[in-house]
């Protein structure tokens, strides 16, 4: 298949490229990404654990291999980041976040971070509305002249006697259709050593102990096929999704009581369609459906609270179609409209049982030069909620516009200039708008306003033995409308409340080294820091005006070096999250030290007849450290891990 148009930037997915000639495409916004052999190498686990290495990250975690995992990026919030699994987003209504945790890393072959969104017009609207964007690309199968089939089975054993077993299959049917099918289990007793350490207000040790974390158990299963096909100036694939786990809440350690009663069990499926075709040289269309089903079931047994037993059903159902034509020679346009519909049931007393009614339409222009590429984009949204409780019926309509530009200053300098504003907004949850004795049906969306100006240089010398690249990025963001919960009455009930605003300023700055030592040895030096400071800026008369908001570091950063060669790989990797605070009020009492993490991993790879085996052993924690990344959460001391994997 020739390559499209550059203008278009079309094809995302597809089995076979065969380039005749060197692109000049460049992207507007580069973007940051972990793929194939470099994301397999990390002590990484799940998607929530390689987005720890992104600059402008902060990943929440409540600890443990089930513990739920949500990210944070450039102190936005984790409602506007958008997390899309092989191009078709991921929806919650409930509570807008998505817990990366429940996604493998297995099967994944790319996880991609994009600030504003991505450097494309040939997307679905939905794409265009998110502040920030997470994507998941999973393996396609790929087959050499003569294969019709692959085999892989991966075990690994690691501490909190966690036990994963996966398995992938890949048939080449015919010349345009191949199917994939990986199943995953994982079962883990989440019981690991900490310690637990707090002090009172003027200093004095209130609690100093070892204790084993509790009821932090899981057991999950994952079955994933997929279908992929090509036709004449185009392709399709299809997939379908399923996770069942049943899990311990472990809670937060507090006032000396180590173990929780509640539990909580997910049964999420979906199934997604997806197709794109080139009707003209200069014309190409794509279209997506999917269907998805989340059934929750929350238990809490603990007897010094009242007993809770509640299921939330959660449906949704979502049309795209996109399209994009080169109107001239580098100049190219979009036209996109994706509906989603979601649902939300529950057997809670007076549930309001809502349902919402989303259009977006996005309409989109970008311009290729040989110095510059610009890009702009309007996006509109129609919101429309329904609840059986509810006489009113509420409408909200949206405009949200974005401007990106990337500037070549000397065609004879590997160097580019970027800068993009871009407003966004996020819609109230369900549970933010109708959760009983808690929700306010009157909310505003969220808005977000960002800018940010970046530079980027990259050198390739001539033998293309060394690779060097640095970039650095420059943003201010402000949040507006921010939902916020805060008691009201006697009662300490609480409701949501349109109060917060937040000014955000911040640096990333990332370099990478790649070094051909020997012919058969190659380094990879890859490193990143972040400072951000993030200000509430609600209230003048507030004690917390002016104070970082919580849980952000104003430095962070992560170093990974890594040695390879055929057989052999050695990488460590080094995270640093520095002093923050765990509330709004900047106070000693609030205050949580910085923390660290050092890991080793290593592999070694050997043929066995046909088949393909690789060993990897890995240290994570390598000095025993001590830290909470959420408060009252310890995270896992030194912990260890082994892993088999058979390819044939």
């Amino acid at each position: 298949m020739n390559a499209q148009r550059e203008s278009l930037d079309s094809m995302q997915h597809v089995a076979e490229v065969v380039v005749t000639q060197q692109l000049t495409y460049r992207e507007v916004i580069p973007h940051q990404s972990l793929k194939g052999e470099a994301l397999q190498r990390l002590s990484s686990l799940s998607v929530a654990d390689a987005l720890r290495y992104f600059s402008g990250v902060q990943l929440k975690d409540y600890g443990g291999v089930g513990g739920l995992k949500t990210v944070n990026v450039r102190s936005m919030g984790s409602h506007h980041v958008g997390v899309f699994y092989d191009g078709v987003e991921i929806g919650n209504a409930q509570n807008g976040v998505v817990d990366l945790g429940q996604f493998s890393l297995d099967n994944v072959e790319e996880v991609s971070l994009y600030n504003g969104q991505k450097s494309a017009i040939f997307q679905p609207a939905t794409e265009f509305g998110n502040a920030g964007s997470v994507y998941i690309r999973t393996r396609r199968p790929k087959f050499s002249e003569g294969e019709h089939r692959h085999l892989r089975i991966l075990t690994r054993a690691a501490s909190s006697d966690m036990l994963r077993i996966s398995s992938l299959w890949e048939e080449r049917i015919s010349a345009s259709l191949c199917s994939s099918l990986n199943a995953e289990v994982l079962s883990s007793s989440g019981k690991y050593k900490f310690r637990y350490c707090r002090k009172n207000a003027d200093g004095s040790v209130a609690y100093d102990t070892t204790a084993i974390r509790q009821n932090g158990d899981i057991w999950a299963v994952r079955l994933e096929g997929n279908l992929h096909g090509l036709f004449n100036g185009g392709g399709w694939a299809l997939k379908g999704y399923t996770y069942h786990s049943q899990r311990g809440i472990p809670g937060a350690i507090v006032s000396n009581v180590w173990r929780r009663g509640e539990r909580q069990g997910d049964h999420n499926s979906f199934v997604q369609l997806s197709g794109q075709k080139a009707i003209s040289s200069s014309f190409s269309t794509r279209w997506l459906a999917k269907y998805a089903y989340y059934n929750t079931h929350y238990v809490n047994r603990d007897s010094t609270t009242r007993h809770v037993d509640n299921r939330y059903r959660q449906q949704e159902v979502y049309l795209s179609s996109s399209n994009v034509v080169e109107l001239l020679p580098g100049w190219s346009a979009s036209l996109s409209y994706d509906f989603r519909f979601h649902t939300l049931r529950a057997d809670l007393p007076l549930f309001a049982y809502p349902h919402r009614f989303t259009n977006l339409m996005s309409v989109a222009t970008a311009y290729n030069h040989r110095r510059f590429s610009i890009q702009a984009s309007l996006l509109g949204k129609s919101i429309k909620d329904h609840a059986r409780t509810l006489v009113s019926r509420k409408s909200t309509q949206t405009l949200t516009p974005a401007l990106f530009m990337n500037v070549v200053p000397w065609l004879d300098v590997p160097m580019t200039v970027r800068a993009y504003v871009k407003k966004s907004f996020r819609m109230p949850t369900f549970n933010d708008l109708f959760y009983t004795d808690m929700g306010n049906a009157a909310l505003n969306p969220e808005s977000a306003i960002q800018y940010n100006i970046g530079v980027n240089y990259s050198t390739l010398s001539q033998p293309r033995s060394t690779r060097v690249s640095l970039s650095m990025d420059v943003y201010y963001n402000t949040v507006h409308d921010k939902i916020v919960a805060y008691p009201k009455g006697q009662q300490f009930r609480w409701t949501m409340l349109n109060l917060g605003r937040v000014h955000i300023k911040g640096m990333d700055v990332e370099a990478q080294v790649i070094q051909q030592l020997t012919p058969t040895w190659r380094l990879d030096v890859r490193a990143q820091y972040t400072y951000q400071d993030a200000q509430d800026v609600t209230n003048p008369t507030d004690t917390y005006y002016h104070h970082q908001i919580p849980y952000v570091p104003w430095h962070s950063g992560s170093l990974v070096v890594g040695v390879a060669s055929d057989r052999w790989t050695l990488d460590y990797s080094f995270i640093y999250v520095g002093k923050r605070y765990n509330q709004q009020e900047n106070i000693r009492y609030n205050y949580m030290q910085p923390w660290y993490t050092n890991d080793v991993h290593a592999s070694y790879t050997l043929k066995w007849g046909k088949a393909r085996c690789r060993l990897t052993a890995e240290v994570n924690n390598l000095l025993n450290q001590d830290y909470d990344v959420i408060l009252n959460y310890p995270m896992p001391k030194r912990n260890y891990a082994v892993g088999l994997t058979v390819e044939m």
